[in-house]
């Protein structure tokens, strides 16, 4: 059996703006970006979301199927329109959004599968700290820590929802303690901790995870694990759009430890080339796709990257 990867996230549809017009429209959301850039890549990956069985879900189902991910997890429901997300890019080509959802009172109507230890889960943004989604979600992370599957969380979290902190910090402190690999950006950890620096969120993070990966935009990553502090620079570029970047990194990060072979067990263990790697794939995904409105790798790129590896 090939390892399998389980992307689990919100699913929309984003039609994307530039200086007041509709310059393009394509499925999203965070983890479904990232399981079809893993798809490109021929990983064996399953996208656990929900989205209706109106048009504009037949045209998220196909596209995902077209491009190498199993929907075969998803829940398809009747009587409600799939999400519809607008985003507006700015001078700077970063996107601020409007969303339009409406969801049955049953939400993430799904059967789990059953994982094994060779199995990567990733999941975050705001669907997993909802509390409706996070009572179905929570026994499937329980069921991955018993069988040793490695689990990635990346919190995605964003001032709209500093609101609701009473609600949701302890639901992101349960995430952060589920997770093997955290990967947020410098906003993420300043909203939820106030903190500032690589440093100080590892420190918040007070050993839960065995690693994190901290984004600062186009300055530098930073790589914390126990006794380990690693930096690494991000090459400039001119991007058309960054709606995917944060996305895309997480598949170069995944495609890196599936190729290297890396588990939850070997995290520990890694070497500064293995950690490196990791790194340095995640960046390469995330600057090929901020060259594009698309919000994963081109399938040229996947192609390439592939036969590279």
């Amino acid at each position: 059996m090939s390892r399998r990867v389980f992307a689990i996230g919100e699913t929309v549809f984003d039609i994307i703006f530039k200086d007041g017009k509709p310059v393009a429209s394509t499925p999203g959301g965070s983890m479904l970006n990232t399981a079809v850039s893993l798809g490109r890549l021929g990983l064996d990956v399953h996208f656990i979301s929900e989205y209706g069985k109106d048009t504009v879900g037949n045209l998220v189902n196909d596209f995902l199927r077209s491009n190498g991910v199993d929907t075969g997890d998803a829940c398809r429901y009747d009587g409600f329109p799939s999400s519809l997300a607008l985003a507006f890019l700015n001078r700077d080509n970063n996107a601020e959004y409007s969303f339009y959802k409406h969801y049955p009172e049953k939400r993430l109507d799904v059967t789990f599968p059953e994982l094994t230890g060779d199995d990567i889960v990733i999941y975050g943004s705001f669907y997993g700290i909802e509390p409706d989604i996070y009572v179905r979600l929570k026994p499937f992370l329980e069921q991955a820590h018993a069988k040793n599957a490695l689990v990635i969380y990346d919190p995605n979290f964003r001032k709209a929802h500093l609101s609701g902190m009473d609600i949701y910090r302890p639901i992101m402190m349960e995430n952060f303690a589920h997770a093997d690999i955290v990967k947020g950006s410098n906003e993420d950890f300043e909203n939820i901790f106030g903190a500032r620096t690589a440093a100080e969120s590892w420190q918040h993070l007070g050993g839960d995870c065995s690693m994190l990966i901290y984004t600062a935009n186009s300055n530098c990553v930073e790589l914390c694990m126990t006794d380990v502090h690693d930096s690494y620079p991000v090459p400039p570029i001119t991007p058309v759009s960054t709606i995917g970047a944060g996305d895309t990194f997480n598949a170069g990060l995944i495609f890196s430890l599936v190729t290297q072979g890396i588990g939850k067990a070997g995290l520990k263990h890694l070497d500064a080339g293995q950690r490196a790697d990791i790194v340095r794939s995640a960046i390469k995904l995330a600057g090929h796709v901020c060259m594009s409105y698309d919000n994963y790798i081109s399938p040229e790129f996947a192609e390439k990257l592939s036969a590279e590896n």
